[in-house]
């Protein structure tokens, strides 16, 4: 088994709450270092049509101050290849919401060829920045 496994994983973070540390977590027991991308505030802003709630910078900040977290590295935009390409890491970890949809069975295959093992892990239904959002905005 290879020595200091790099793990990577990205997410926007908004409203930082359980879920995310939970990811966090779990993805550092897979590995010897985790390297995590921030979505920044103009790729969020695309991917789901507003503007997180703390702005990057804060963001940042809250997850590279995790324990679990060995690097943070701004995410600008959609390309998990191009990322692999900079970073080198070993394990990529998204949410097993993906898991069987054709990016990602084709991302599976390509990551294969780098020798990249692609994890899942289940999304947190109890919580998320949706429902802490809803929440706030009806309080």
């Amino acid at each position: 088994m290879k020595k200091d496994l790099v793990g990577y994983t990205t997410g926007v973070f908004d409203l930082f709450h359980i879920g995310h540390l939970n990811i966090l977590k779990k993805a550092k027991s897979y590995c010897d270092r985790l390297i995590v991308g921030i979505t920044t505030d103009a790729l969020a802003e695309e991917l789901k049509g507003k503007k997180p709630a703390v702005p990057f910078e804060e963001r940042y900040e809250i997850v590279e101050s995790i324990k679990y977290v060995d690097k943070v590295v701004p995410q600008e935009k959609i390309d998990e290849i191009g990322d692999w390409e900079k970073l080198k890491f070993d394990i990529i970890f998204k949410g097993d919401d993906w898991k069987g949809s054709e990016k990602w069975n084709n991302l599976e295959k390509e990551f294969e060829t780098r020798q990249v093992e692609v994890q899942y892990f289940p999304y947190t239904q109890s919580t998320s920045s949706t429902i802490l959002r809803k929440y706030l905005q009806n309080s």
